[in-house]
């Protein structure tokens, strides 16, 4: 019996420093963050600078999309309600009115990814804020935005004051969640706006039904919270399989 218990002790031990050493919550730990992610985002006030992260990137992908494709932006724009506007010329059309939704939700998972690189947790926060800083040099004209920007920056930079790795960790894997839920979110309030919104232009430019591309960005939404549990879900087999 004594014997079990020596190597039974050191196999929990490696399991748990596998667990911190990859930066990836257990699985009960995951859900613990999805649900607090999905409290945080229904909080009045508290969910608004989420509400505009999200809007953020979705105005960033809809940037770089036209430039990918050739054309050219002018400016974003950010409102209090967590809507936005990118304001552009030229490029592909399809692409850039698709690469909203889709790229919000891929962005969260980017930022997850970014929160299990442990030792590299205050670069990820820094560039990810860094980013945010560039945009208001390069497409951040009106006030408004410029204010918001400046406080998304905050939310990235801010956290750097910690010394604490696991909370910046944990941290930065919650906002990436509160990213990848406000996108799965936003799609549906196309269904109520007629004739307005990227859904319709899509749909003017493909013949596609609204309804068809507000379910692929659901579904993309889905499938990026998907990926994050299984990457959680694989590291906690495979530690399982070192304990056994």
């Amino acid at each position: 019996m004594s014997i079990d218990s020596h190597h039974t002790q050191p196999m929990h031990s490696h399991r748990a420093q596998h667990l911190k050493a990859s930066g990836l919550p257990s699985r009960s730990q995951f859900f613990i963050e999805l649900l607090l992610a999905v409290v945080l985002i229904r909080l009045p006030f508290i969910s608004v600078p989420f509400k505009w992260l999200e809007s953020y990137f979705h105005e960033l992908s809809h940037g770089l999309a036209t430039l990918f494709t050739g054309g050219a932006v002018s400016h974003i724009q950010l409102f209090p309600n967590g809507a936005g506007l990118c304001f552009s010329q030229g490029g592909w059309p399809i692409l850039i009115g698709f690469s909203g939704y889709f790229g919000a939700a891929l962005w969260g998972y980017l930022i997850f990814n970014l929160a299990t690189w442990t030792r590299g947790i205050k670069v990820s926060l820094a560039c990810l804020g860094g980013a945010v800083l560039l945009t208001v040099l390069f497409w951040g004209r009106d006030l408004l935005t410029i204010a918001i920007l400046a406080m998304l920056a905050i939310v990235f930079l801010l956290p750097l004051k910690l010394s604490h790795s696991k909370v910046l960790t944990i941290s930065l894997r919650i906002i990436a969640l509160m990213v990848m839920l406000n996108a799965l979110a936003s799609p549906t309030y196309l269904l109520g706006l007629g004739q307005k919104g990227d859904a319709v232009m899509l749909s003017q430019h493909t013949w596609i039904p609204a309804w068809i591309w507000v379910g692929v960005w659901l579904l993309t939404s889905l499938l990026m919270l998907w990926l994050c549990w299984r990457r959680v879900d694989a590291n906690a087999e495979s530690a399982t399989r070192r304990k056994l």
